[in-house]
């Protein structure tokens, strides 16, 4: 299994914003060739990010434990997602209330983009 590490430090995401950009209505990925090494082998450095004005810290955890689960989803997959990344992906208020096997195929596309 893929374990997901986070970014710590603020030059972490600065310098991964800088990146690649995809935008949907649903979340935004900020994608930048891996510039850190995983403490795991067969770790993914991404990050989950929300804004505060989307609201309450309920809705704001159901948002990033849902993007989180699809990206576990697409790790199943072989070559959804490109380790050779490190990503950072912002969740924007639409995705509460879309169900998660709808947000699935929307992330995939987003993934291959960065890809190509």
């Amino acid at each position: 299994m893929v374990k997901l590490e986070s970014l710590k430090k603020s030059n972490q995401f600065k310098k991964a914003l800088k990146g690649k950009r995809i935008h949907t209505d649903y979340f935004s990925i900020f994608a930048s060739k891996n510039f850190l090494t995983p403490k795991h082998k067969t770790g993914l450095l991404i990050s989950f990010v929300m804004k505060k004005k989307i609201g309450n810290a309920v809705k704001r955890n159901r948002i990033r434990r849902k993007l989180k689960a699809i990206v576990q989803k697409l790790l199943k997959k072989k070559g959804a997602i490109n380790k050779d990344y490190t990503y950072i992906v912002f969740g924007k208020s639409n995705a509460y209330t879309l169900k998660q096997d709808m947000l699935l195929p929307i992330m995939k596309k987003s993934f291959s983009r960065i890809k190509n």
